[in-house]
């Protein structure tokens, strides 16, 4: 009985010393897995700072503090856009491209501040040192369908053998930038033209025998500015309401595609004619001119602008294809440009979390009007093909993507914490937010002209 009982126990410890043999084998293997499935999912950004090293320019001095926002939600495959037009089938007719939110990206821009060279230096946040870089790695997708991202290849087919302008302020400067290097994968562009400001220039692709210009015409009407560079006025802005500036209308008719746009140049203070007319002004503060406002203004251009392009005597076969771009809002936060203001959050808005200010709202009211009075009678007019490509309020969610301090390099060099550097919360960062809007117009083109 004692020999069984001594048998049993030795079989019983034998049986304790495999299993936990087995159990320390698991713990390994478990810590194992930990180790390397973490390796493997942590991403590292691509993006290059101003060393040249990989990495990210981090600028060493002290910044601003940061709004910090909790770490974005994971991306579930259902929320993935399909990486080509192919998938265009998921595009409803119903859909509204511009109702939607911004979700996390973690694929990132389809090029860096090193693999583009058409970045300005005033956008090249990460070159400037800013030091994070989250708002990268966001892309907006519309509530009810896909937005497949930018294929530049198709794009530059679509275009072959064509040209494109981007009229406007320099908002359509930021946003050429944003388009040639979302096409440079493809093919870098040739700059063979430039004016002596460097605000009209063009832009070759040679295998594809396409163009694109931006022009300088920030009211879309004949103006006479004086203020300098740096915005610094000298004198009362004098803009003609009813003669659109000739700087684009000159070469409105050997464009195929033309993305025009008014902007926040009639927020400035200026004289307003009609007919060679002083018929009034917005804060010129003289008792003798009735104050009109720049809604007023602003109305005013936008219907002189689009009864030019109706009126067009044009072939048919020739009428552009029209993108009317709604105003871009700023996010300058306790004060403007040139008094303190400020921005330096870290993540998009949620619908909800902020509302279009005063003064955008009124910018806005005015272009959805004109719009559609412009809209019905193109129809049956010359102009054909006019949409409006309309970003202002998903741009509104996004205070992330402004260079803010970051238009200059490595701001705080040399400089306390508590320096007052002038912030540009209105431009976008290069690559940013504003690469979004390209791929709205490359879905834009592919329904609208069935491509």
């Amino acid at each position: 009985m004692k020999q069984l009982n001594s048998s049993s126990v030795q079989r019983n410890n034998t049986f304790s010393s495999i299993f936990v043999k087995f159990g320390v084998c698991f713990l390994f293997l478990g810590l194992a897995y930990r180790l390397f499935s973490s390796s493997f999912v942590q991403f590292s950004p691509v993006l290059l700072g101003d060393g040249g090293d990989t990495g990210l320019a981090v600028d060493t001095t002290t910044p601003p503090p940061q709004l910090l926002a909790e770490p974005p939600p994971e991306t579930t495959d259902a929320d993935v856009s399909p990486g080509s037009h192919n998938a265009s089938q998921n595009f409803t007719e119903t859909c509204d491209l511009f109702t939607g939110e911004w979700i996390p990206d973690p694929n990132g821009p389809m090029y860096t501040n090193t693999t583009c060279r058409t970045i300005e230096s005033p956008q090249n946040c990460m070159k400037n040192g800013r030091p994070d870089f989250d708002y990268v790695y966001w892309r907006w997708k519309p509530r009810d369908c896909n937005l497949p991202k930018f294929d530049p290849k198709k794009f530059l087919n679509i275009m072959r053998y064509k040209s494109l302008a981007l009229i406007g302020d320099s908002i359509m400067r930021n946003h050429v930038q944003s388009l040639l290097c979302m096409l440079s994968p493809v093919e870098e562009a040739v700059e063979i033209y430039h004016d002596k400001t460097y605000r009209n220039r063009r832009w070759s692709f040679p295998t594809h025998h396409f163009t694109v210009s931006v022009i300088w015409s920030p009211f879309l009407m004949k103006a006479f500015t004086f203020e300098d560079d740096n915005g610094v006025s000298t004198g009362l802005i004098k803009l003609h309401l009813d003669e659109v500036d000739p700087v684009w209308t000159n070469a409105y008719e050997d464009l195929d595609y033309v993305i025009i746009a008014g902007g926040k140049w009639f927020l400035k203070s200026a004289l307003y004619y009609e007919n060679k007319t002083l018929v009034g002004c917005h804060n010129c503060y003289n008792e003798n001119i009735t104050q009109l406002g720049f809604g007023y203004a602003y109305e005013k251009a936008l219907n002189s602008t689009f009864k030019f392009m109706a009126d067009s005597k044009r072939e048919k076969n020739k009428t552009p294809f029209i993108l009317f771009r709604t105003s871009a809002p700023d996010h300058f936060e306790n004060g403007e440009w040139d008094t303190g203001g400020y921005c330096n959050r870290s993540r998009p808005f949620k619908m909800g979390e902020i509302e279009i200010n005063d003064t955008d709202e009124i910018m806005r009211r005015v272009e959805l009007g004109e719009f559609e009075r412009a809209y019905s009678s193109f129809n049956d007019g010359e102009v054909s093909l006019m949409r409006m490509f309309d970003p202002t309020m998903l741009s509104l969610l996004r205070p992330d993507g402004h260079p803010g301090v970051y238009r200059e390099f490595h701001p705080y060099e040399g400089k306390g914490r508590d320096a007052k550097i002038q912030n540009d919360c209105l431009h976008w960062c290069l690559p940013g937010p504003i690469d979004s809007w390209n791929d709205l117009i490359m879905e834009m083109l592919v329904k609208d002209l069935k491509l």
